[in-house]
């Protein structure tokens, strides 16, 4: 199987060099690894659809090497820790069926909304039908973000919203809508709401945005709420064809967007699976509350219950177990033939591979571990993945491991 596989992967067209081929020993496992550039760096090749900030998130082109490869129109493509939903977005561009699973509920927000596009003239119009109410108060002090006009805009939007939503639930346009404005609460330049601050896959507190302020002797300017979500969502469809306007809509239909712990997907049918592409947090380095007590607020979610449901591993052991137990689910929603992807890196300044983790929990739950692939390409800017730095000797690399469901 390993020998189709680099078969495979030397005839594809996306690679850019030569790919090199040895093997990777984990204790009484060993893999073929191959070394090449299997998938584009450059983020303007994929679609403006992706256009959403996200804590580390892969780009488009990653799933999309595999699913290209892998699977063909109508198989179901999985993703248990969806984040902004790049793999499986990129699954139903290409005409795949799609099942995300992320236990933050910001996840589904960010990623269904975005598979029914708008009619620009149509969410104009509901934009503006959207009353301003100046009586409205913040529950907590959001000044040091948002010129006082700006902030009546945004609580009478987030009140819409939330009264839709109790009331007769959102439909497409205000979903989409509530996917465009959570992205674009706060940022560093003029297409968000707030003043300068951090980019927008993470939020600062209040104190925090307070000395940014003071150190860059700024105060925030009033920012068009509605003009900035028709701007934004203009540029977020702006490469779609009508083929893939026409994809998405039809994948829409039947997709699936579940808010689960990934050791517990019962909901997802036995041996339904093709495809699984995905990348997991490791250990607690993300600060879930720190990065999206905003984007919480604005939805009406209780960013501490959802941080506290989280489960985070202090320590490898913990992490490995639960890992297992991931493994265990998807071996069982996976087909015969079917494959895993498992984005991997460096941790803990390097001492840490989590390939040698992976490798063993994949074959432990039932799988073959078939190949690791090392993506190297040259990269101008710095990677910083959780707190890693990805981007030595001017290359930036991705590493997946690839199992097999016999």
């Amino acid at each position: 199987m390993s020998q189709v596989i680099f078969d495979q992967i030397s005839r594809n067209s996306l690679i850019r060099r030569q790919s090199k081929k040895d093997v990777y020993r984990v204790g009484n496992y060993s893999v073929n690894r191959y070394i090449g550039e299997f998938w584009t760096s450059k983020q303007r090749q994929s679609s403006s659809i992706h256009e959403v900030s996200y804590r580390a998130c892969f780009k488009a082109e990653l799933p999309r090497f595999f699913i290209e490869w892998m699977t063909k129109p109508n198989d179901v493509v999985y993703d248990p820790f969806s984040g902004r939903c790049t793999t499986v977005l990129e699954a139903a561009l290409l005409g795949r069926k799609i099942i995300a699973n992320d236990i933050n509920p910001l996840s589904r927000i960010l990623g269904e909304a975005r598979l029914r596009t708008p009619n620009l003239d149509k969410l104009k119009e509901r934009l503006y039908k959207i009353r301003n109410d100046k009586s409205l108060k913040p529950d907590i002090d959001l000044s040091m973000f948002y010129h006082k006009d700006t902030l009546v805009e945004i609580l009478s939007l987030r009140k819409y919203l939330l009264n839709r939503k109790r009331e007769n639930g959102l439909d497409e346009l205000d979903r989409w809508i509530q996917m465009v404005a959570t992205n674009r609460l706060t940022g560093h330049s003029k297409g968000f709401f707030s003043v300068y601050t951090l980019p927008p896959n993470q939020a600062v507190s209040p104190q925090s945005q307070i000395r940014i302020n003071k150190k860059l002797n700024q105060k925030p300017e009033y920012r068009n709420v509605r003009e900035i979500i028709l701007k934004k969502s203009k540029s977020l469809i702006r490469t779609l064809t009508k083929e893939q306007l026409s994809s998405l809509w039809t994948v829409s239909r039947t997709a699936r967007f579940l808010n689960c712990d990934a050791q517990l997907t019962g909901a997802i049918k036995s041996n339904s699976v093709e495809l699984t592409i995905t990348s997991p947090h490791f250990l607690n380095t993300i600060d879930y509350y720190g990065d999206n007590w905003l984007r919480c607020w604005f939805n009406g979610i209780d960013a501490k219950a959802v941080a506290n449901s989280i489960k985070t591993s202090k320590n490898v052991e913990d992490w490995n177990n639960m890992m297992l137990n991931v493994f265990k689910e998807l071996y069982r929603v996976t087909k015969n033939g079917g494959w895993v992807a498992f984005e991997v890196g460096e941790i803990r300044n390097k001492t840490i591979k989590m390939e040698d983790l992976i490798i063993p929990i994949g074959n432990n739950a039932g799988f073959k571990s078939e190949a690791l692939l090392i993506n190297k390409q040259k990269f101008t800017k710095t990677a910083n993945i959780w707190g890693v730095e990805n981007n030595k000797d001017g290359t930036n690399s991705n590493r997946i491991v690839l199992f097999y469901k016999q």
